[in-house]
Formats: structure tokens, C-alpha cells, sequence
């Protein structure tokens, strides 16, 4: 199957290549991304220089990666009974065959885009071949930074998650959340910090005139992990969890039933969608929205590089900055839980989240008024009113403050003490699935409307601020009209001002996950020796069915934020885009000129493209959910066929042939998906640069309010299902069942399409520009309008095939 897969991407890169050597060579822009140099830049009446300080955040880079490396040091050392180390063993194998097989099928992808830049950077700009090769390995590092990340994401969780089954036993509900938490902090740490580290050398030490191109590979490099890694995750953990879930219906089992040979697949798809997806994503968030500020920068400012100089090398000290607001966040939000819940056996498990996000917020917002007061307040501007430190603090404050009014505003819609979530149980109590579903829809409705407004009203704050004359001189006349563009670049940057603690609290939700999983799969109440070790760990008696009220208490918790990152990332992802998207207004303006007046809202094309990102927003998230039926559909007949009740638990052999199911529909789902994105960016770059930024703005802002709607939807689903389960006790009633369907509707909006809106927009948009450069290299048009052509039909074969090649046929139903 995968040698298949390879084949098709062999034959698509003969088609691509072959078709672009047909252009001519002309202009090159993103070759022309020139980095001032940054060993002229001073601060504080020159104490300091740039490379001082990026060299200071590349030791606080390695202090970062060391905590996080530390914090998984620390989890392993944690007591587990032996049978709960054995099912934790059990899904880090089948998890580790998942991510090998995602790693060969990633070096397919990669040679796809590759061709394109030794294309566009070999041939167009007549880069030299040295130079290609470093920007080739920069792409490379990209991709496996964002695989790298991924893989300690899970190791760490597949460790965390046994810790934490057995911690239950304690009687003290804390030591679940601190092992959770410990464990999304080292998660989170060591994802910044390596990928600031892999940007500071890129900024530092490639020659400045090769820099730029370097992050342009970086970036793409990384979208693309993040965006394999994620959709095939999204896919894979749906059709799994979907599988088990329906057997508590079709058998009546209990949740995680070792009989069942889809438990061992859900925990695997756990990690596979709730770890990898989420830290390769976060991985790729970080790097894609300081790329694009850099880009933006030494476009817009290249007739002064000083400014320019001073602005890149500020970001990144807010950068650096924010590893340790977030290391001492941490341990603050550690001594105050302790002093509020330890002891405790009855606490809101969302508390210590909760307090950790507004602690880091605060604090993070503090330190980049007081950084940036004493690295650019002593920068001249003419104009009066606001100084460009104090403007700019404003601005980035607005995104870190919406990292903590997202989540508040999330958890209005997702958590277990929402209104909404007892509005989908008291619904379910008469109407059954039916009310339960369609009160989700307005649950999820409602979010996109109330989150859209909070994120409407802190761009429309930094835009007021972005006119201040402070912000406004530091423009070129040419580009007044980008200063807002600058502050939503901004806004998206600051939404990741406290990025580790944005990633633990997500990655809390697949330890506490597969921790509740683990307690079940390891029939530890049936252990004659459960007591003993108990007794010898934590000096206590086993209370077995408070344990398995505080793991499910902790997995509400868990469903709480990790529906709480999900609007953050998106938000990123779509602010984020606009600061993108004025490359390739730069580069028609070199080209052209007069192209502000051609993206009026009155021109056709640009109308056209919004529609037409609409449609393939719709398609998209068609397709992911297709993947997922199918899948499940299939996982349920073999779990059907196969499931034994007589057995105390399933065979080995079901549960891996459970895993096979899931991986081999991931990956169908996932290489039509990523043709289509790929080759519709070359089609309709090639019909009308214009029209393609149309297209770019409707991915975006479709896609923004769908990934909302479809992620507060399914997080309202799931919670309100564990309601039932743990707050009214009312497992295997037909209010739980009804409970059980919605939940199984809302889990691929959840966890497939909403969350790879992020990386598809990034991606998109990115490899976008690439696409529209070596569009306007082209003189001829027939050619090019016969080049959009064979694309957009390539595109749509892969898009007819994303539901007719999927499709649950008659034939299998038997009929």
C-alpha cells in the first residue's frame, strides 16, 4: 500500500516538474529576501547588539530543552504497577510503528515540494547549487523538527500516561493533574526551544543574503510535517475512538473494555491525534508566524535596514523572553495549586489549568511592556502621541491576552460546567441522539459567533494602535497601507506569547486520556498484588472507584483544553495569514504596481477567489470526514467479526490489525487531501495572482469560523457525554447511548477537520507564494492558462476520488 502511494507521488512530480521547465526564467522575489545585518544593530545606547542577544536565546534555547528533557527524566522515574507499564508498552510500540510509517510517507511528500523550490530558486533565480542545497537542508530540518517534536510528544505521553493511572490510586487527585501537566510542559518546553534554537542559527549564522530563502524553506518544511502529521493524526485517533465508542452501544461494553479490540487503537490514536498532530502543529505555528513577520520586515523596510534590524532581532528576544515567562509561570501555578488543592479529593480539575494560562498571560504581558521599554524607547519618531515601544507592547498584548480570553470563551461552550454542555444532556434526557446532535450545532454556532467577536475586537484594537504616527513612520510611503498588516502579524505572534503553556494545557488532554484507558486495560482491581503495591508507593488502601472517578474528573478536564487550544492555533493561522499574504502583494507591486486598487472588493477576481477558498474549505472538510467513516466503518465490522466476550481481553493480533485499519485509511484520506491543496495552490496562482489572494483571504476566514464551529461543537459533545458518565452516573442507559452517538459525531469535528484548518491555511498560503512567483515568471499566457489547466484537473481527480474512492459502497454493505 505504501510502495502505491509512493508510486503516485513519483508520477505527480514527473507531471510537475515537466510542466514547469516549460517557463521561462524571469523574476525572482522570495530570492531577494535580503536579512540587514544584524551585528550593526545596538540597543540601549549600544550595550547591546543583535548576535548578543541571539546568542544569549540560543543558551536559553538549551536551558529550555534541558527542563524539558529533565521533566520527561523526572515522569519515568514516577512508581507504576507493572501490569499498568505493560499496556503503557503496548501503545508506545503500536504509536511507534504509526510514526515510522508517517516518517517514509513525509520523505514522499517532501521530494513533491522540494522540486518545486530547486525549481524556483535553481532555475528562476539562478541561485547557485551550494546555495539550493542549504536551503534544501533547512526545509529538511523543517520537516524534521516538526517530526522530532512529535515523536518526544508521544514518547513522553506514552510514559506520563501509566504515571498517571497509577497516581489515581494515591487518594490525592493532584498528583494526576501535576503528572499530566509535568509531562505538556516538557512537551511544550522543548518544542520552542528547539524550534527558536533551529531559527536563531538560521538568523545568526547563514549569510545574511541566504537567510531568507533559508526561512522560506524552514517554514515550508515545517508546513509540511505539520500538515501529514496532523491530518493523518485527526484521521487516524476518529476512526479508532469512533470504532471502540460503538461497541458500548452494539455490546453494551463498559468504556475501554479490555475485550474490546479497539481500545488499544483508540489510546494508540490518542497520541497519534491528540500528541503528534498537536506538537508538530504547535512546532510549525511558531516557526510559520515568525517567518512571516521576518518576511514581512525585510520586505517592507529594505530601505532601512536598521529599523528592519531592530525589529527582527526585538521579536525575537519577545521570543526568548517567553521561555522563561513560561518556566517561572510553571512553577508559580505549582506552588499555588499546591497550597490550594493539595489534600483535596474534591476540586475542579480545570483549576490549576485555568490559573496556570491567566498566570503566564499576566506575567507575559508584563514582560514585553518592560523588554521592549528598555530595547526600543530610545527610537527617534517625529510625530506625537504614543512612543513605538509602548505602541508596539500594546499591539502584541493583544494576542497574548486572546491566549487567555480564547480558552475562557472555549470553555463557556466545552467545559463540563458549561450551560451548553447541560443543555446537550437535558436535550438528550427526551430527544435522545437527535436533540443531543442538533444542540451541539447551536453549542458550536454560538462559539464561532462569540469567539469571532473576541478576536474582531483585538485586531480592531491593534489596528487603532498600528495608526498611531509612531507605528506609521517607520512604513516607506509605498507601504503606509501595511502598518495594520504589521500589527495582525503581531497580534498572531503575541497569541503565542506563552506558546510551552499553550501546548501543555493541550497536551494534558491525551495523557489524561490514555491514563483513564490504562486503569481499565490493566484490570488492576482483579491484581492479587494491586493492594500491596499500592500500600508500599503511597502507604494507603486502593479506593478503586474513587480512583476511576478522579481519571475521568481529569479526562473532563483534559476535553475541556484541548478544545481551548484549538481556537488559538486557528486564530494564529488565520491572522497570521494576512501578514503572509503581503509577500505576494510586494512581489505584483515590483512587478506591476497599482495593486492595491486591484484587490478593491469591486474587482471580480478577487470576489471570485473568496468564493472559490470557500468551496475548497467545504470540500476539505468533506473529505477528512469521509476518511474517517469509512475507516470506522471498517474498523467496526473487523471488531464485529472478530470481538470475542467469552475472552477477558482481546488478542494482541485484533488490536494490531485494529491499528493497521486505522493507519491504511489515514494515509488514503491524507495523500488525496494533500494533492489537492498542493496542486489547486499551482492551478489558481496560474489563472490570476489576483484571484489567488481572493482565495487565500476566503481559506482563511472560511476556514477561521468553520474550525471554531466544528472544534466548540465536538468538545460540547464529548463533555456533555462525560457528564453523563461521571457526574449522573448513568453509563449504559439510553441517555448515555444517545450521549455516545453525539459524542462520536462531534469527534471527527474535533479532532480531523477543525484542527488541520491550521496547518492547511499555513501551508496553502505559504507555498502559495512560492507558487504565484513562479506564475508571474512566466510570460506566455496560453502556456500558463494550459499549466492551470492540467493542475486544476489533476486537483480535481483527487477531489472526485476524496469521496467516490472512499465511499462505504453497496457492495459492502452486502447488498
Amino acid at each position: 500500500m505504501f510502495k502505491g502511494k509512493l508510486r503516485e507521488l513519483s508520477f505527480l512530480l514527473t507531471v510537475v516538474v515537466m510542466l514547469l521547465l516549460m517557463a521561462p526564467m524571469a523574476f525572482a522575489g522570495e530570492a531577494d529576501i535580503v536579512l540587514p545585518d544584524l551585528s550593526q544593530v545596538t540597543f540601549m545606547g549600544g550595550a547591546l547588539n543583535g548576535m548578543l542577544i541571539l546568542n544569549l536565546g540560543l543558551v536559553i534555547c538549551i536551558v529550555g530543552m534541558a527542563f524539558g528533557w529533565l521533566q520527561y527524566s523526572q515522569t519515568k522515574s514516577l512508581p507504576a504497577h507493572q501490569a499498568m507499564l505493560d499496556v503503557s508498552q503496548t501503545i508506545w510500540e503500536t504509536c511507534k510503528t504509526y510514526v515510522l510509517q508517517q516518517g517514509k510517507f513525509l520523505a514522499g511528500l517532501w521530494v513533491l515540494i522540494a522540486a518545486c523550490m530547486i525549481y524556483y530558486f535553481g532555475f528562476l533565480s539562478h541561485t547557485g547549487a551550494f546555495q539550493v542545497v542549504v536551503i534544501l537542508i533547512c526545509s529538511i530540518f523543517g520537516i524534521l523538527g516538526s517530526y522530532g517534536v512529535a515523536w518526544f510528544g508521544i514518547r513522553i505521553n506514552t510514559v506520563a500516561n501509566s504515571r498517571a493511572a497509577f497516581a489515581s490510586l494515591s487518594g490525592q487527585p493532584l498528583n494526576i493533574v501535576n503528572i499530566c501537566l509535568r509531562s505538556g510542559m516538557s512537551v511544550g518546553l522543548l518544542l520552542v526551544s528547539i524550534e527558536l534554537f533551529f531559527m536563531i542559527l538560521i538568523l545568526a549564522y547563514i549569510p545574511k543574503e541566504l537567510s531568507g530563502p533559508c526561512f522560506i524553506g524552514f517554514a515550508i518544511g515545517e508546513s509540511l510535517g505539520a500538515s501529514a502529521l496532523r491530518i493523518c493524526g485527526g484521521i487516524f485517533t476518529k476512526i479508532a475512538d469512533i470504532g471502540s465508542d460503538l461497541m458500548k452501544i452494539i455490546f453494551h461494553l463498559p468504556e475501554d473494555d479490555p475485550k474490546n479490540p479497539g481500545v488499544i487503537a483508540d489510546c494508540t490514536g490518542d497520541n497519534a491525534g491528540d500528541s503528534v498532530g498537536p506538537t508538530a502543529d504547535g512546532f510549525e505555528t511558531y516557526g510559520v508566524t515568525g517567518v512571516a513577520l521576518i518576511a514581512f520586515l525585510a520586505l517592507a523596510l529594505a530601505d532601512t535596514p536598521v529599523m528592519g534590524g531592530k525589529l527582527i532581532v526585538w521579536i525575537f528576544a519577545m521570543r526568548i523572553l517567553m521561555i522563561l515567562t513560561s518556566l517561572a509561570s510553571y512553577f508559580v501555578n505549582d506552588i499555588i495549586s499546591k497550597s490550594l488543592f493539595a489534600g483535596k479529593t474534591d476540586f475542579n480539575f480545570e483549576h490549576p489549568l485555568t490559573n496556570l494560562v491567566w498566570i503566564t498571560s499576566i506575567v507575559s504581558i508584563v514582560v514585553t511592556f518592560i523588554s521592549s521599554y528598555f530595547l526600543l524607547s530610545d527610537l527617534p519618531y517625529a510625530g506625537g502621541g504614543m512612543a513605538l515601544w509602548l505602541a508596539l507592547s500594546i499591539i502584541i498584548s493583544c494576542g497574548t491576552i486572546a491566549g487567555a480570553l480564547i480558552p475562557e470563551f472555549t470553555k463557556i461552550f466545552t467545559s463540563t460546567s458549561s450551560r451548553h454542555c447541560d443543555e446537550v444532556v437535558n436535550a438528550s434526557r427526551q430527544g435522545g441522539a437527535s436533540l443531543n446532535i442538533l444542540s451541539g450545532l447551536v453549542a458550536g454556532n454560538f462559539s464561532a459567533f462569540w469567539e469571532g467577536l473576541v478576536i474582531l475586537l483585538l485586531m480592531f484594537v491593534s489596528y487603532f494602535v498600528s495608526q498611531a504616527p509612531s507605528v506609521m513612520e517607520i512604513m516607506p510611503p509605498a507601504f503606509k497601507f501595511a502598518a495594520p498588516v504589521f500589527a495582525f502579524g503581531l497580534v498572531a505572534f503575541g497569541f503565542l506569547g506563552m506558546g510551552p503553556v499553550t501546548i501543555a494545557v493541550d497536551s494534558f488532554g491525551p495523557v489524561s486520556d490514555n491514563a483513564q484507558s490504562i486503569y481499565e486495560l490493566s484490570m488492576i482491581e482483579s491484581r492479587p498484588d494491586a493492594k500491596a503495591v499500592v500500600k508500599k508507593h503511597f502507604g494507603v488502601e486502593p479506593n478503586f472507584e474513587q480512583s476511576k472517578h478522579f481519571l475521568e474528573s481529569a479526562d473532563g478536564a483534559g476535553n475541556t483544553f484541548k478544545a481551548t487550544a484549538k481556537p488559538v492555533l486557528i486564530g494564529t493561522a488565520v491572522v497570521g495569514a494576512t501578514t503572509m499574504v503581503f509577500g505576494i502583494i510586494i512581489l505584483l507591486e515590483k512587478m506591476f504596481g497599482n495593486v492595491v486598487a486591484k484587490l478593491s472588493l469591486v474587482q471580480p477576481e478577487v470576489i471570485l477567489g473568496l468564493l472559490m477558498g470557500g468551496c475548497v474549505i467545504y470540500w476539505f472538510t468533506g473529505a477528512s470526514i469521509q476518511a474517517v467513516v469509512t475507516g470506522s466503518y471498517r474498523a467496526v465490522v473487523y471488531i464485529k467479526e472478530n470481538i470475542n466476550l467469552d475472552k477477558a481481553e482481546a488478542s494482541i493480533e485484533d488490536s494490531k490489525e485494529v491499528v493497521k485499519i486505522c493507519t491504511m485509511y489515514a494515509q488514503k484520506g491524507m495523500i488525496n487531501i494533500f494533492i489537492v491543496v498542493f496542486f489547486m495552490a499551482l492551478a489558481l496562482s496560474f489563472v490570476d495572482p489576483y484571484f489567488f489572494i481572493g482565495y487565500l483571504i476566503g481559506i482563511a476566514f472560511f476556514g477561521l469560523f468553520q474550525a471554531i464551529f466544528m472544534a466548540n461543537a465536538g468538545g460540547c459533545w464529548d463533555n456533555a457525554k462525560k457528564i453523563v458518565e461521571v457526574d449522573l452516573k448513568m453509563k449504559n442507559t439510553p441517555l448515555h447511548e444517545a450521549a455516545v452517538v453525539g459524542d462520536t459525531v462531534g469527534d471527527p469535528y474535533k479532532d480531523t477537520s477543525s484542527v488541520s484548518m491550521n496547518p492547511i491555511i499555513k501551508f496553502t498560503t505559504l507555498f502559495g507564494l512560492l507558487a504565484t512567483e513562479i506564475a508571474v515568471t512566466m510570460t506566455n499566457t496560453g502556456l500558463k492558462l494550459g499549466l492551470a489547466g492540467v493542475f486544476f484537473v489533476i486537483a480535481l481527480f483527487f477531489v472526485y476520488r476524496s469521496f467516490y474512492g472512499m465511499r462505504i459502497s453497496a457492495e459492502k454493505l452486502g447488498e
